[in-house]
């Protein structure tokens, strides 16, 4: 059998003994030092400070917590966490805890069901508060089972929310509606919509479309649903490519639009000049498609950052509000006025 504390090459995190005595001071002293909380003479604070260096301590923050009774422990909830959206939001939650001096851990939530498992090991450590992502059913049902008197955030896409937690938003609603707008305003008699799946969820970004339409005064065309994978994009476009009726289109996301063009140019529908098209997001290289893609540039790492913030004033017992931010729309070379 594998004995783990036999094996030579086996890490051993340094303890604050280890470091008391490659610097010759007491394990108080040590502490002292780490803490700031008493005066230490300069010439043993630097030797201190030069053990932990040379050693590689890293102080136990659970333990560290659990004993000032001060929690620097922060659970996210998140249905994925490679996808583009969850990512970037991913990010900007981390760096913003890392640098106000939290750690984050990350708990996957693949489905509504798994919510409650994921949930009671996450409050089997000693958490300040926690972040749910909301971009999906699993997310919701997440928000649901944490139990009330945890500091809770939520972030995810919407004008508002109607849960009893403070949210960080992304007002998906009126970045499409105003996407749609910049469409009709090109010339464009309609605009038809690739929507991605609603994940148990009101989706903004159909919504702000049809409001657009209707306000016009046009009936909107049927949904054409779709995955967010760019195949489902390409699948769409065999369907459209011989359309007259089809000028322009909203895609859900930037891997749909992606698809789309691949698609279209591939059945020699030219892009712009035959069809416009819009994504969402801004994703990474999206500029560099050829031709560069019109899109909603949505700040996912500015959420994060924000549903971070709002959870530091909740947790300390500030009175918190709702932020909400409205992405802009990126005009590039994918979208012209129709052809004549």
């Amino acid at each position: 059998m594998f004995d783990a504390m036999s094996a030579p090459n086996v890490y051993k995190a340094p303890r604050l003994a280890d470091v008391a005595k490659a610097a010759d001071v007491s394990i108080p002293t040590v502490s002292r030092v780490l803490n700031g909380t008493k005066y230490v003479a300069p010439e043993l604070a630097a030797r201190v400070q030069q053990a932990i260096d040379e050693l590689g301590y890293r102080p136990n923050i659970a333990a560290r917590s659990m004993r000032s009774g001060q929690r620097t422990l922060l659970s996210v909830f998140a249905g994925a966490t490679s996808n583009y959206g969850y990512a970037r939001t991913l990010q900007g939650i981390e760096t913003a805890a890392r640098h106000a001096g939290m750690s984050v851990t990350i708990t996957m939530v693949e489905s509504e069901s798994a919510a409650k498992e994921a949930t009671d090991l996450a409050l089997s450590q000693p958490i300040a508060g926690a972040i749910v992502l909301e971009f999906d059913s699993a997310g919701i049902a997440t928000s649901r089972a944490l139990p009330e008197r945890l500091p809770v955030v939520v972030a995810g896409g919407g004008a508002r929310h109607k849960g009893p937690r403070p949210a960080a938003l992304i007002n998906e609603t009126t970045a499409a509606r105003r996407a749609t707008e910049y469409l009709l305003r090109q010339g464009h008699s309609n605009v038809h919509h690739i929507a991605g799946p609603a994940e148990g969820k009101h989706s903004g970004r159909t919504s702000g479309w049809r409001a657009a339409l209707s306000d016009a005064g046009i009936t909107p065309p049927k949904l054409m649903h779709a995955t967010w994978a760019a195949s489902a994009g390409y699948a769409w476009a065999e369907r459209i490519a011989g359309r007259e009726d089809v000028t322009a289109v909203l895609c859900g996301n930037d891997e749909i639009a992606i698809g789309l063009m691949r698609g279209l140019a591939d059945r020699h529908v030219r892009v712009p000049q035959d069809i416009s098209v819009i994504g969402f997001d801004d994703q990474p290289l999206v500029s560099m498609w050829q031709p560069s893609l019109t899109t909603v540039d949505q700040d996912f790492e500015d959420l994060g950052a924000r549903a971070f913030t709002l959870l530091q004033q909740l947790i300390a017992g500030e009175s918190v509000a709702d932020s909400i931010a409205t992405p802009e729309l990126v005009v590039r070379e994918s979208t012209a006025p129709p052809r004549t």
